[in-house]
């Protein structure tokens, strides 16, 4: 081989090492030294795009003990069997069928509200308005038994009153919130023999407030709202005095914007079953030995 030809295929074996090695960078690249960082930019902006802001990030972290709280208080709110799936629609059917056509009418609406009674005890209950009354049932949630119908005719009705409760001036006990009291009969006065009997049922009224679980959700919420309940009463009681008025009495209905007031003083049996839901179908863990 000549000289010359070694040379020629020197060269040629050089470039073939120079376009095989990987560290090579581009023509391109090279006659533009600025293109790798702006590309590193763009990325850097996408990324910071994509990413969500930091403040959610720190909501979302935030606050563990109001996250505990609202554990416990979700945990709570299971506990009412009212809230197993099927059992509120179930109770409502097993009311309706109960209600006498000819002597209550059709049904309107439902409730579920709590019944407070004069010792301060609280006490579940479905409450349901129709044409011509005003129906107070106990209902076993657990048993999906209906126990008890309290009917008062709506033309009965003459006052409702609204707002929070308070207690006499030497009593021991303390309630928050607000509720309504339904009066069909103004004329007459619980017995002395009446007010201090726990279990007396001859009350000319009935008070009524929030269910625990009306915040639970929106199917609750609607259920629970007391103001709506009130709004619809009054409509049903004034259409029931101008259909069947009672002879003697003033027609209509007086809505009244006032304390109302529970005559209790001790209450220990109703502070130790209010605190433990007595009242209400509520699932209490298993005993047994």
């Amino acid at each position: 081989m000549s000289e010359r030809d070694e040379e020629t295929f020197k060269s040629v074996k050089l470039e073939q090492h120079e376009a095989d090695s990987p560290n090579t960078v581009p023509e391109d690249l090279q006659s533009n030294p600025s293109a790798p960082s702006s590309a590193v930019t763009h990325s850097t902006e996408t990324e910071e795009k994509t990413l969500p802001p930091a403040s959610s990030t720190t909501t979302t972290n935030a606050d563990p003990g109001q996250r505990w709280t609202t554990a416990v208080n979700q945990f709570k709110l299971k506990r009412f069997f009212v809230l197993r799936p099927g059992t509120l629609d179930n109770a409502i059917e097993d009311v309706k069928s109960l209600v006498d056509q000819k002597v209550d009418g059709p049904v309107l609406n439902v409730w579920l509200l709590v019944e407070i009674d004069h010792w301060n005890n609280e006490k579940e209950r479905l409450v349901l308005i129709t044409e011509k009354s005003l129906l107070i049932c106990k209902y076993d949630f657990i048993m999906l038994n209906c126990e008890q119908i309290q009917r008062i005719p709506l033309n009965l009705l003459d006052r409702i009153t609204e707002g929070a409760f308070i207690f006499p001036p030497r009593s021991l006990l303390t309630r928050e919130g607000e509720g309504m009291r339904v009066f069909w009969d103004k004329l007459r006065e619980p017995s002395v023999t009446s007010r201090w009997n726990p279990f007396a049922t001859d009350y000319p009224y009935a008070t009524l407030t929030y269910h625990p679980v009306h915040n639970a959700n929106e199917n609750m919420s609607k259920i629970c709202e007391l103001q709506s309940f009130k709004d619809q009463l009054t409509v049903a009681a004034q259409k029931a005095h101008s259909l069947n008025p009672l002879p003697g009495k003033a027609n209509g209905v007086m809505l009244l914007r006032q304390p109302i007031l529970i005559e209790a003083y001790v209450g220990i049996m109703s502070t130790l079953g209010n605190q433990n839901k007595l009242g209400y179908c509520l699932a209490r863990g298993n005993v047994g030995f």
